[in-house]
């Protein structure tokens, strides 16, 4: 496969939400992803070498999560919304535009909280209960994930 095609696909990946491309061409194939915050990268021109980096990339993740836990034990009293799906949150309806809601901001049942885009479908997560936003749990442009704790409304 052509360098040229191989940089195309490369940029194709960072200007998508895709995490991972994948392209075949008879024989040849090319498989690009993308590493997590705080995750770790490996180039592998030999599959022998391949064989540590996923090892390294899962033990990422579980020290993440194992971090993750005493935060959720910490939320402040009150009703937790939950991500109802994968896809990255978005505070605001378009980048300039101020957020949905802040801390400390009156809510009530049905009123829009923020977004999640999953496929290029913006979903909007709508408060459960009526009552006072006690903490935001993610930050804008953030990838989420299904049952991530998101906000707490007291």
């Amino acid at each position: 496969m052509d360098l040229r095609k191989i940089k195309k696909l490369i940029d194709l990946l960072e200007e998508s939400n895709l995490a991972e491309l994948e392209i075949k061409e008879g024989e040849e194939v090319v498989r690009l992803s993308r590493v997590p915050k705080g995750g770790v990268a490996a180039a592998a021109p030999a599959p022998v070498a391949a064989a540590p980096a996923p090892v390294a990339a899962v033990a990422a993740p579980v020290a993440a999560a194992a971090e993750a836990a005493p935060a959720a034990d910490a939320l402040p009293p009150g009703h937790v919304v939950k991500a109802p799906m994968v896809g990255t949150f978005y505070a605001s309806s378009s980048p300039g535009a101020p957020p949905f809601v802040k801390v400390g901001q009156q809510v009530k049942a049905g009123e829009t909280l923020g977004v999640i885009e999953a496929m290029k479908m913006f979903n909007q997560i709508e408060a459960d209960v009526a009552g006072t936003i006690q903490a935001i749990l993610v930050e804008n442009s953030q990838p989420v994930e299904f049952d991530q704790p998101m906000f707490v409304i007291g």
